[in-house]
């Protein structure tokens, strides 16, 4: 899975973590410093705590999350806390993609842009200007 194309064998974990990873990188340099720790995770759904806390009913409504402190309200003083983690939620995301007919690396950069303005307390705006920003 290297050119994003529907047909084939659908992409696996490993496939959506590089692909995670090639979003982060492509974050505008003033980002990236701040993004180095955050950990990308790969689950096929959400589970059903997550989605109770959410109030989500249907976990195919969930393609991504971020868990962690934002970064404004991090201090120095947090020590042995977990690093932040974006979660990719693949069965969702491969969904999504197909319904879409659009090109995978463009739907994951899409939600972990998302999931990373999470980490700098973006509002969707700021995170709608921040993926407009980046050139494809």
């Amino acid at each position: 899975m290297t050119d994003g194309r529907i047909g084939g064998e659908p992409p696996g974990a490993a496939d959506l973590e590089a692909l995670a990873l090639a979003a982060m990188a492509r974050l505008p340099d003033a980002f990236k410093p701040h993004v180095e720790g955050v950990v990308v995770q790969i689950a096929d759904f959400a589970d059903e705590d997550v989605l109770a806390e959410l109030g989500i009913d249907n976990p195919w409504e969930l393609t991504g999350l971020y868990h962690g402190r934002p970064l404004d309200e991090q201090s120095i003083w947090d020590s042995g806390a977990m690093p932040p983690i974006v979660t990719l939620f693949r069965l969702p995301l491969l969904a999504e993609w197909i319904e879409s007919g659009g090109r995978l690396d463009a739907l994951i950069f899409h939600v972990v842009v998302h999931e990373i303005g999470h980490h700098f307390g973006l509002s969707d705006d700021d995170m709608h200007a921040l993926e407009d920003s980046v050139p494809d």
